[in-house]
């Protein structure tokens, strides 16, 4: 069987570097680096700025993560994962098809606002972390795919285009994602999901429902 590598060990779990950490002291050096890099973007950042910043020692760090890219994957999954929980904490009791859309998205976009433009180029400039964001766009994608078949079924939404939409959804999901939509828009990224969602409720909303 194949070891895993060290970024993706459970929390406590000891590191390449032979360091063990409690669960607690894991979760708030990660919280002050997400802090940090959704501030600041992490290009920039070497070991020693993040030690000296966070003012622990490196071998703290490596006991999370075996090299400082290692840990930017560890930090930023850890940001779309716990973003994603909130957002859906907050619509799982919400049945009304629209609502949910407006909801889940604006919701992502509060999210998506806490972090800077310096984050936002950082993460499409590294590999590991633009395939982060692409998987998180994906599932947002697909959530709204989900609930516009919702929305169908239940009559809150015309069938009509409906496929459609769905599939221009991907796409306008995927224009955030490259930066297109925002170049040519001027929006943030957290204000081009609201937005996005708008353009959707005004697309389908069935305004004949009774």
């Amino acid at each position: 069987m194949t070891a895993k590598p060290p970024w993706m060990k459970p929390p406590g779990a000891q590191s390449a570097r032979g360091r063990r950490m409690s669960d607690a002291r894991r979760e708030e050096v990660l919280e002050r680096l997400q802090d940090l890099f959704l501030a600041e973007g992490f290009a920039r950042l070497t070991m020693d700025d993040l030690t000296a910043r966070l003012q622990c020692s490196k071998s703290t760090l490596y006991a999370i993560a075996g090299s400082r890219e290692q840990l930017v994957v560890v930090v930023m999954r850890r940001f779309f994962r716990d973003a994603a929980a909130r957002v859906e904490e907050k619509v799982g009791p919400i049945t009304d098809p629209p609502q949910r859309i407006a909801e889940y998205l604006a919701g992502l976009g509060t999210e998506l606002r806490r972090m800077s433009l310096e984050c936002y180029a950082d993460m499409l400039g590294f590999e590991a972390t633009a395939e982060l964001y692409a998987r998180h766009s994906l599932n947002t994608a697909q959530h709204v795919r989900e609930s516009i078949q919702d929305g169908v079924r239940s009559g809150a939404f015309r069938a009509i285009n409906a496929e459609f939409v769905g599939a221009a959804v991907s796409l306008l999901i995927d224009g955030i994602q490259h930066g297109e939509l925002l170049d040519r828009s001027g929006l943030s990224m957290a204000d081009a999901y609201t937005e996005l969602g708008g353009l959707v409720l005004a697309a389908l909303t069935n305004h004949d429902r009774r």
